[in-house]
């Protein structure tokens, strides 16, 4: 049996689906990687929010589904929109990883750095911990952010831990931020297989339990907020307590509740941020 998984072509992306595949292989079973190029690959200049919002980096993959072109989509689960696609769903998670951003070029956030980032969830928490930070939109894989960093004379770029782990770039890191610092996107650190519906069988087995139930918890905080909401969001759940966030992007105010409900979650936070607006 021949399985079809598609990827992002990046070597990071393809490292993952590499992880994904290896949990999938079995007797009869054939794996063959499909790279597909996404709109947020295809533009590398221009923020998240003026290519689409959330989400860009998976369209293309799940039109390659639906189109019956590849059989599983590998996604970093922090990529994915908040609600399932008609026709589609994850039908597993991988154990996650390390889901906390990381701080490479420095040790420590110090007043005045010039730090760089494209994420506005990364950029409203810099900000909030330290006014001063001049943040610098960066964008590129993860190799090329690092470079960047060298080349622009940034004091320090933010980005996932667990992306550099994977890549065997751990010591780029010189510190990895608490949640209580910098929380997490939705997902972050987990990888998502996503199939069609009725397909659940072809990856079942690789499904991690734990992951699920923390993962779709924050994924329904954000659904809860809104899916088309670009204010900078977060939310993360450390198998005790669930936590979500939203901010002005200058970092001038920050929400950042705790609940049992992801959808009363996710509503408080949406509420909140109208009492700033």
């Amino acid at each position: 049996m021949l399985i079809r998984v598609g990827s992002r072509g990046s070597r990071l992306a393809l490292t993952q689906a590499e992880l994904a595949s290896a949990r999938l292989r079995a007797p009869g079973i054939e794996i063959a990687l499909v790279p597909i190029t996404t709109a947020g690959d295809r533009d590398r200049t221009k923020p998240f929010g003026e290519i689409g919002a959330r989400g860009v980096f998976v369209k293309e993959l799940e039109e390659a589904l639906l189109d019956h072109r590849i059989d599983i989509a590998v996604h970093s689960a922090k990529d994915m929109t908040s609600t399932d696609t008609e026709g589609l769903r994850v039908g597993a998670y991988l154990a996650r990883e390390d889901p906390r951003d990381a701080l490479c070029g420095a040790e420590a956030i110090l007043p005045g750095m010039r730090v760089g980032t494209a994420s506005a969830r990364r950029t409203a928490q810099l900000l909030a911990l330290e006014p001063s930070l001049s943040i610098e939109p960066l964008r590129g894989n993860v190799e090329t952010r690092l470079r960047k960093r060298g080349e622009r004379g940034l004091d320090a770029v933010v980005l996932a831990a667990c992306g550099l782990d994977r890549l065997g770039l751990a010591r780029e890191i010189g510190h990895r931020f608490d949640p209580e610092e910098l929380l997490p996107e939705a997902g972050q650190g987990a990888l998502a297989l996503q199939v069609r519906e009725g397909d659940a069988h072809l990856v079942a087995a690789a499904d991690h339990e734990e992951t699920r139930m923390r993962v779709e918890a924050e994924r329904a905080v954000v659904a809860a907020v809104g899916g088309g909401c670009l204010a900078p969001l977060g939310a993360y759940h450390d198998g005790i307590t669930l936590t979500g966030l939203i901010a002005a992007e200058d970092g001038s105010w920050i929400e950042r509740l705790t609940g049992d409900d992801p959808t009363a979650l996710g509503m408080e936070l949406a509420d909140a941020s109208r009492r700033h607006t």
